[in-house]
């Protein structure tokens, strides 16, 4: 019998399970501690220490049963005669392990060692493909449970693993084993693995945030205690048994929370939640949760878009339970609310639905609880890591002042329109704000639940380009009022200003008269604007006076029609140029032949438009490129032919030559299987073309759309190309794109 080392896990087998069950756990450790007496840590510990504590994890903070914790004491050992054994080997060692340990244990550790030979590779891009991978090998949902444990005992040694594998196996833990925790609703399991991944991905990070979770904590209590208050008193008056837990956010969860919002450790606003807890029969857990609702909403405001009702309508995972953010002394409080019965599904998922309710104890587990997670396993073959919160109602959003004043606003709704709906004159002069203690500018979207504070300057005053941002009825107006009303200010101070010059100037203009010439040469629309410049010193007197003394005497007016005689006697020699040059085109022939062969002369065919044989074209000489070739109706064509005529010339493609030109079709279609198999059947047998590229991806309501690259011998090719894909079932639209 093996050493008193494990009576740590022996005392727990005991106490969850029966008799018959804790002479199989302690079989299964002598039969391990005999295979693996050889086998060390990296730390010289012997190996069984880890299937022991992966053991402890499975009934402790998973609640599975006897087949479990017996595959988790022999799953090294299983794995490491997979790996050593030759295949007919491996099957007759099973086979003592079935006739040993029952036929459960000896699939339950086959799939353990098959996950175990994984060549995971550390990219975020695969981390998806990677999850739906490792439940590919577990047809026994407590696979995948085990695995979890195994992995969570892994993050808690790692100081004795290599540095090299220390950030493998954390990169594993954050990007792959948590996010199939967090589906599986074991949330402990979840936040462990990631907090022990941080630590060890982003050590300088992990520390600082943990450093300053424990400088604020007696900051939190006496908080927590004083909000606390007025809560407790009106549930003890309503009669209502509860106990109340405080759960600081996980290391993980407040990093991340720092890195997406670009936010200091201080203005992450919900650092910790609070959890009601009610002790009643299960009749009243609806009732009574909705009741500690509204005491707490009584006190406190909450911010609509941070509520959740996994009460009504539970998650998949089996998660129960009602919360609610609400502000208090300029800080948002989370409020979970929920029973004892919804707590212990909450703390170790689906297992606990079904102990808690008593079904099939004594050391099997439940097969509705399996049955259950195996569901949830399969649903999770497509998005491990997806998420099924609400999105909030569309056309508006509620957003909060520091002192928990809510305020609702149209979706789209900027730091100034926010300003505006508080105040006019804070408005007036808003030069940017904080949102959630981020500095933004003014013009910062903003979005539901968004703590937002004025930043505001007394030289400050309304520009006419906010009205280009602003979405509020209430802030365009007051924008434009305060517009109209400087710019009242602005005429008449510059009509005064100019009327004083032109006094002293003693020139034989009127007022009227000087600004509708100045307006004119300004290309304005409006005197006003003429005195708007002259009051705001963005037209200077001296200026003034020259354009208004030219314009007395005349010159201007004899400068302008010389200028505009010129102009026409060029574009008119331009236009003779260009006909007498067709016509030597014209009776030479000399247009540009396109061969098939391109790179033997100084011309290429376009990326912008992608000529291909068949198409009209013309030739555009650039400057360093030589000579272009372009589709008549290219995006660019028409630019080119206005600004550059003289560097067009014509072009045709030769009759008889032979080539491959690529082109590219955008093609919409129904999502169904087989789809690709159906367009690449088209192209590549029955028309015969080459494809070079096909990429498609998953849209909204049923349908894919994408492009394919072909190669095609001229345009004529592309329609009968064209053609024939809308000829297959489900094909929506296809058409060229390049």
């Amino acid at each position: 019998m093996t050493t008193a080392r494990y009576d740590k896990l022996r005392a727990q087998v005991r106490e969850s399970f029966s008799e018959t069950t804790a002479r199989l756990v302690d079989e299964a450790l002598d039969y391990a501690a005999e295979f693996l007496r050889d086998e060390l840590r990296y730390d010289g510990s012997p190996l069984l220490d880890h299937g022991v504590a992966v053991a402890g994890i499975v009934i402790g903070e998973i609640g599975l049963g006897r087949n479990s914790t017996l595959a988790s004491i022999l799953h090294d050992v299983v794995r490491l005669q997979h790996k050593r054994l030759p295949a007919e080997e491996f099957l007759a060692f099973m086979q003592t392990i079935r006739d040993r340990f029952g036929e459960e244990v000896a699939g339950i550790t086959v799939g353990l060692a098959n996950i175990s030979e994984l060549k995971l590779k550390a990219a975020k891009e695969q981390a998806e493909n990677f999850r739906d991978l490792i439940v590919s090998y577990s047809e026994d949902p407590r696979v995948i449970l085990i695995k979890l444990a195994d992995r969570l005992e892994v993050m808690r040694s790692l100081d004795i693993f290599p540095p090299e594998k220390r950030r493998k196996k954390s990169w594993e833990a954050m990007n792959l084993y948590a996010q199939i925790a967090h589906k599986l609703g074991l949330y402990a399991i979840k936040s462990d693995l990631e907090d022990l991944a941080l630590k060890y991905l982003e050590p300088k990070d992990y520390d600082h945030i943990a450093h300053k979770l424990e400088e604020s904590a007696d900051e939190r209590r006496a908080f927590i205690a004083k909000f606390l208050v007025p809560i407790e008193a009106k549930l003890h008056s309503l009669g209502i048994r509860y106990h109340i837990k405080s759960r600081t956010k996980s290391i993980y969860s407040i990093w991340n929370k720092m890195r997406k919002q670009r936010v200091p450790f201080e203005g992450v606003y919900d650092i910790f939640a609070l959890r009601i807890i009610i002790d009643c029969p299960p009749e009243q857990e609806k009732p009574l949760c909705w009741t500690v609702y509204s005491v707490v909403t009584d006190f406190y405001t909450p911010n609509p878009n941070r509520m959740r009702d996994w009460i009504s309508i539970p998650k998949s995972n089996g998660y129960e339970s009602l919360h609610t953010t609400v502000s208090a002394e300029g800080r948002w409080v989370e409020v979970q609310i929920r029973t004892e019965r919804m707590d212990a599904v909450a703390e170790r998922g689906i297992a606990a639905h079904w102990r808690y309710k008593g079904v099939q104890q004594g050391g099997r587990t439940s097969e509705q609880w399996l049955g259950r997670l195996r569901e949830a396993i399969e649903e999770t073959t497509h998005s491990l890591a997806q998420r099924f919160d609400a999105k909030p109602a569309s056309g508006e959003i509620f957003v909060f002042t520091p002192n928990g004043d809510l305020r609702k606003l149209p979706e789209g709704a900027c730091v100034l329109d926010f300003a505006f709906d508080i105040h006019s004159n804070l408005g007036a002069v808003c030069t940017g704000g904080k949102v959630n203690n981020r500095p933004v500018p003014i013009r910062e979207v903003l979005h539901n639940g968004d703590i937002v504070e004025i930043l505001t300057q007394k030289n400050q005053t309304p520009k006419a380009d906010w009205l280009s941002f602003v979405t509020t009825t209430k802030a365009r107006s007051k924008i434009k009022a305060f517009l109209r009303e400087e710019q009242a200010k602005h005429t008449r101070l510059g009509r005064e200003e100019l009327e004083r010059k032109l006094k002293n100037w003693k020139l034989a203009i009127t007022v009227d008269e000087a600004v509708s010439y100045l307006a004119k040469y300004y290309k304005l629309r409006l005197g006003t604007e003429v005195y708007a410049m002259i009051a705001t010193n963005k037209l200077d007197f001296l200026t003034i006076k020259e354009l208004l003394t030219r314009h007395l005497s005349g010159e201007a007016e004899l400068e302008r029609q010389r200028a505009a005689a010129e102009l026409e006697q060029r574009k008119a020699a331009e236009r003779a140029g260009r006909t007498a040059g067709q016509r030597q085109e014209q009776r030479s022939g000399d247009a540009l032949v396109i061969d098939d062969d391109i790179s033997k002369i100084q011309y290429k065919l376009a990326r912008c438009c992608n000529p291909i044989k068949g198409d009209e074209v013309f030739g555009f000489v650039t400057i360093n490129a030589g000579i272009t070739i372009h589709r008549t109706d290219c995006p660019n064509a028409r630019r080119m032919r206005e600004n550059y005529p003289y560097r067009v010339i014509e072009a045709r493609w030769r009759q008889h030559s032979e080539g491959a030109f690529r082109v590219t079709l955008r093609i919409v279609a129904a999502d169904t299987t087989g789809m690709a198999n159906h367009l690449t059947e088209v192209v590549s047998r029955e028309l015969k073309l080459n494809i070079r590229s096909l990429n498609f991806g998953a849209g909204q309501g049923g349908i894919v759309s994408g492009t394919i690259d072909v190669e095609v011998p001229s345009a004529a090719a592309v329609d009968t190309l064209i053609h024939s894909l809308l000829r297959i079932k489900g094909v929506q639209r296809a058409y060229r794109i390049n």
